[in-house]
């Protein structure tokens, strides 16, 4: 049964998660990166006006991704990791899903926090992606056991 995982990081909480979360599921690893790299104002929660507020403000941003998409014909399972932004994933995961076939797959989505649980950001995806087999979920900040479902 072949792993991915896909996950997105601007300060590299989520990346750490991921290598780690790749090391005990032995998954290949994938990172989103937008096309245009978040600059520290852009991500400036703060700022009404900084970019990552602009694109969580509105439900049809898509930031553009960097990169070709991996094949995800080539798994059964893919854990989905980000940062939670406003209570929910990042738009640029949403780009990354819909430009994805994810159809008869088990998703796994993972996020890491400074202060939201992820219930909201799991729910959200599922009511989103109705059609995705997302079977669970986990807010990694620390420890990281393969059981993160």
């Amino acid at each position: 049964m072949k792993k991915l995982i896909v996950y997105f990081s601007t300060k590299g909480n989520t990346r750490m998660a991921a290598e780690k979360l790749g090391k005990l599921t032995n998954a290949d690893i994938y990172e989103i990166q937008p096309s245009i790299p978040y600059s520290d104002d852009d991500l400036n929660w703060r700022n009404k006006k900084s970019r990552s507020s602009i694109e969580m403000m509105d439900e049809k941003s898509r930031p553009e991704i960097n990169k070709e998409l991996p094949n995800t014909e080539l798994y059964n399972t893919i854990y989905i990791g980000f940062p939670i932004w406003w209570g929910v994933a990042p738009r640029i995961i949403n780009t990354f899903i819909e430009n994805s076939n994810l159809k008869d797959k088990d998703i796994v989505i993972f996020a890491t926090s400074g202060g939201s649980g992820i219930d909201y950001a799991l729910n959200d995806l599922k009511k989103h992606y109705p059609e995705l087999r997302i079977i669970g979920g986990k807010l990694i900040n620390k420890n990281i056991s393969e059981d993160i479902i």
